[in-house]
């Protein structure tokens, strides 16, 4: 059966048009497609678009992916010596070894160490901000400091536990930069969601994500299986900002998150310590300080009428940038440059 002249041309216009109509939605889709990519916003749950968010919002440094089947140590802590409250802690007055001090002056710690007299609480700066660990860590995943003789800082560390001296670890805790870059899903997102929020340079963690929580609570078990008296787990507060993402209670995730590490922690003779920003902040039960900086010493009175412990003198702690004296009524912890003057001025009053 042939088909007519006519009927064949009006065939071949048709399947030319559909052709074109084909081929213009499939231009269609492409572009489409290339237009919606700037809307699309990843995330720990997925892919999703967001129309009020285009690539002119990113801002800050996107954060890169997890290490995949990385091992991070969980530790639980049951026994009789998981909460010791029946030792009571006592007022303390040191000094503290900064990083600064580590990286340009070690010999002169060492020599400012030897006029100390045993006893004296001695806080030292074992890991930074940008989660770099002054001291050989054997934990997966630590990073050490390059500007820091890691190895001069453990025989430093060793100094002190030698002379008796009351020592205190201190550690950036929910601040960490190596630890947020390794670990996307355990820090503080920017608004758009790109990647986390960086605050100068910095990554805030998460401490209502339970990866943060196994993370610090392997480096406090580190120190105190070194020997330390007590870690002080600095900046253990959120950022003051609004440009990251939390959706919760701030102080209360704080709490939650401090007896928790107290709850795996906590020991006979050990303390675990808290540097807040709030001074109304609740400690959790169990030996533990409270440490407030950058007070003014016109402000101490009005700032420990905000604390709430049972002992405040032994459990409120001022890092003092000065020698005066306002600061002794509570405990307090001055930089190690100022310990000669002050153990001179102790021995005259002693005298």
């Amino acid at each position: 059966m042939s088909i007519p002249y006519r009927t064949r041309r009006v065939l071949n216009r048709l399947g030319i048009v559909l052709m074109i109509f084909l081929l213009v939605g499939v231009i269609a889709w492409l572009c489409w497609v290339v237009w919606l990519e700037r809307y699309v916003v990843y995330t720990a749950d997925g892919a999703s678009l967001d129309f009020e968010h285009s690539a002119q919002d990113i801002i800050g440094e996107v954060a890169t992916p997890p290490v995949a089947q990385q091992n991070i140590s969980i530790y639980y802590n049951e026994g009789s010596d998981a909460l010791d409250t029946g030792n009571e802690l006592t007022q303390i007055n040191g000094y503290f070894i900064s990083s600064n001090m580590l990286q340009n002056d070690i010999n002169g710690v060492l020599g400012k160490l030897e006029r100390l007299p045993a006893g004296t609480p001695v806080m030292i700066d074992m890991k930074g901000p940008y989660g770099s660990f002054f001291y050989p860590s054997h934990l997966d995943g630590a990073v050490h400091s390059a500007s820091t003789d890691v190895d001069a800082v453990a025989a430093l560390v060793d100094t002190l536990m030698n002379k008796k001296f009351y020592t205190i670890a201190r550690v950036c805790s929910l601040r960490d930069w190596n630890f947020g870059n390794e670990h996307v899903t355990c820090g503080l997102y920017m608004l758009s969601r790109a990647g986390l929020w960086l605050d100068q340079g910095y990554f805030w963690l998460d401490p209502t994500n339970a990866t943060t929580l196994t993370w610090i609570t392997s480096v406090v078990l580190e120190l105190k299986e070194m020997g330390f008296n007590e870690v002080m787990l600095a900046d253990f507060r959120f950022p003051n900002s609004d440009q990251y993402i939390f959706n919760g209670d701030k102080e209360a995730a704080l709490q939650d998150a401090a007896s928790k590490l107290m709850g795996t922690c906590g020991g006979d003779n050990f303390t675990l310590s808290f540097g807040v920003a709030d001074p109304a902040f609740k400690l959790p039960e169990g030996r533990c300080r409270l440490y407030l900086e950058d007070v003014d010493a016109a402000n101490v009175e009005a700032k420990a009428t905000l604390v709430d412990v049972p002992d405040i003198k032994a459990q409120l702690v001022f890092m003092a940038a000065t020698n005066d004296t306002r600061f002794d009524s509570y405990s307090v912890i001055r930089s190690l440059n100022a310990a000669e003057i002050l153990e001179a001025q102790k021995a005259e009053a002693a005298s």
